[in-house]
């Protein structure tokens, strides 16, 4: 007998405690009413969201304190599978007590982690991660209700991967600075495709817009473009010497070059940016680049560590593997 006791066979396996606790008593599900919403002063929203992959449905009532915009109550219907119910009751139960904006940021991967037993095993099996996907769009519908806008309002990203939440700019981000060369790698950085396969290829669990194997294969081929695009300005400004035999204008011109096609695009996606300080050569030859963090770069911790290593990387591959980057 599997765990959980609920049925013979391995299947079961794959689900956490807490998922098949939840699959069979659910703390929140039911319905919210008018009644109940001038009970306790509140306002009554009710939203709804299909899967259309699977079938699934899920409507979500919430009592909101329009005073202090809380959630103060949440119930749930879901018409679907178990995994749906366990997924559901789990989210409503994370609304309660947070403010509508704080609820809007709960993620599909919120829920999944909430049902795990072990923090480093997954509560339900890949190709069920969409039923947490679903309770996060609801949570974006009854936000959207609340607030009187469209649910797109809430996305200011375009997302590949709906089971990890990740977008299309982070997925490109994370190739240029790693220079990644195959799907495998891209998973490993950013979890994408790790989950249900769908955003990988086409053929999966459903139609994707955007898919693994295609934004490696342009972003590797823009990447291509921009480095004969450099080494044609560099040729352009008459520098045929070696980037360690340049004069400090001829090195600053091609570490600007590199920087504005392959480092700069990915600071600005999240608001931030870098300026050149100043060159310096040390008597071991090695060549010193100082830069400062703009905008949102500014103070960030990754500063002098992962985006620090990766534009390190790109100026050394690109221009001379004595180059070090030095932040102040």
């Amino acid at each position: 007998m599997a765990k959980g006791n609920l049925i013979n066979g391995s299947i079961w396996d794959e689900y956490s405690q807490k998922v098949q606790d939840r699959m069979n008593n659910p703390q929140f599900m039911g319905e919210l009413t008018e009644a109940d919403a001038k009970a306790k002063n509140a306002k009554l929203i009710v939203a709804d969201f299909g899967a259309e992959s699977c079938g699934d449905a899920v409507r979500l009532y919430w009592l909101v304190d329009e005073a202090t915009d809380t959630i103060i109550d949440a119930k749930f219907k879901s018409f679907g599978c178990g995994t749906a119910i366990a997924s559901s009751d789990t989210m409503a139960g994370l609304c309660i007590g947070k403010k509508v904006d704080e609820a809007v940021k709960i993620t599909n991967l919120d829920v999944e982690k909430a049902m795990r037993d072990e923090p480093n095993t997954p509560a339900v099996p890949p190709q069920k991660m969409h039923c947490s996907v679903m309770a996060y769009d609801v949570i974006k519908q009854a936000a959207a209700n609340y607030k009187g806008v469209s649910p797109e309002h809430f996305e200011d990203e375009i997302i590949v991967c709906e089971c990890a939440r990740v977008s299309l700019g982070t997925i490109k981000e994370v190739i240029r600075l790693n220079d990644l060369k195959s799907v495998e790698e891209i998973t490993q950085y950013t979890k994408a495709g790790a989950f249900c396969k769908s955003c990988v290829k086409p053929g999966g669990h459903e139609d994707r817009e955007y898919y693994l194997v295609d934004i490696l294969r342009d972003t590797r081929a823009e990447m291509e473009a921009e480095k004969l695009k450099k080494q044609a300005d560099a040729k352009a400004f008459g520098d045929d010497l070696a980037f360690d035999e340049l004069s400090v204008v001829g090195q600053l011109k091609a570490v600007e070059a590199v920087i504005d096609a392959q480092i700069r695009p990915m600071l600005m996606m999240d608001g931030g940016n870098l300026e050149i300080i100043d060159i310096r050569k040390d008597e071991a030859n090695k060549i010193d680049i100082y830069i400062r963090y703009l905008g949102a770069c500014s103070g960030c911790a990754s500063g002098t560590g992962g985006t620090l290593y990766a534009i390190e990387n790109v100026l050394q591959e690109s221009l001379s593997p004595n180059i070090r980057v030095m932040p102040i």
